[in-house]
């Protein structure tokens, strides 16, 4: 299903999925079984006797969806189905997405990455024509996650949130993000990843006469893991640029030098040749 909806507005929806069927050569005994399922899955049994042409945007992608369905392929391609929906569209559009994945293999193509953490089970991650990472949303999110942050918003008359560091010795930074007017304070607490700081923290502040409003740890997400990754592998090509255009020059310079050495042979070759030639016209 591409991003752009291609449909015969001038069909009703029942119409359109008919002639879908018609196009992938469904069994006529099979068609009309096939066609009420489609409709059904996709939602469009309320509109099936509407003009196409008539519908929200929403419904449109319900209905080209519809048309990718019908003849039951292993395979369904979804190019950006959600783009130009309103949220509720969205969140109907992206339901039904993980209910296809039940029966089907679908393959989503999104640069949305949130939806993408939310529909799939695996990722493919691709920068310039390359596979850079393939993984589960989760995997990829806990694999490039380089600091465990933890969120907290406290109340410290004291101001002893200054003096953490020395107290926890895994946390490498406490900063402050906000003063609120109503006197509490919310803070970032960073420690190396894999260390989770939340029990100490619980145990520790309210020692240090430190009440705890809320705290929270900052999850990473796949927007993060592919900011890193896709940054990685530019800074590798970089690096990797350098050293081609390195042996580049090399073999240029290699090749130069036995060109001027053919060169010189060829030319000690002729003056020999030359030099032979001479000697017999003279004995002549």
């Amino acid at each position: 299903m591409p991003e752009g909806t291609p449909l015969y507005t001038e069909l009703t929806v029942r119409e359109f999925v008919n002639y879908m069927a018609d196009l992938k050569s469904v069994k006529a005994k099979e068609k009309k079984q096939a066609v009420e399922r489609v409709i059904s899955e996709t939602g469009l049994k309320n509109v099936e006797n509407k003009l196409i042409r008539n519908l929200s945007r929403g419904y449109k992608q319900r209905v080209s969806l519809a048309g990718a369905l019908v003849g039951n392929p292993d395979v369904i391609i979804l190019d950006e189905p959600t783009v130009g929906l309103d949220p509720k569209q969205i969140t109907e559009i992206r339901s039904l997405i993980k209910n296809l994945g039940k029966n089907h293999t679908v393959i989503l193509s999104s640069h949305i990455l949130s939806e993408v953490s939310q529909i799939c089970e695996r990722v493919i991650i691709i920068n310039n024509g390359k596979i850079v990472a393939i993984d589960t949303p989760e995997n990829l999110e806990s694999k490039t996650e380089e600091k465990d942050i933890i969120i907290v918003t406290v109340e410290d008359p004291k101001n002893n949130m200054d003096n953490l560091k020395n107290t926890i010795s895994e946390i490498q930074e406490v900063k402050l993000l906000k003063d609120n007017e109503d006197g509490t304070k919310q803070y970032q607490i960073t420690s190396s990843s894999g260390v989770d700081l939340r029990k100490k923290l619980f145990e520790t502040l309210p020692k240090q006469e430190i009440v705890i409003l809320e705290l929270k740890k900052n999850e990473s997400t796949l927007e993060d893991a592919f900011i890193k990754l896709i940054n990685n592998t530019t800074e590798q090509n970089e690096n990797v640029e350098p050293e081609k255009d390195k042996e580049i020059l090399k073999k240029e310079k290699e090749e130069k030098k036995q060109a001027k050495k053919q060169e010189k042979l060829s030319k000690k070759q002729a003056k020999k040749e030359q030099k032979e030639k001479n000697k017999k016209g003279g004995e002549k």
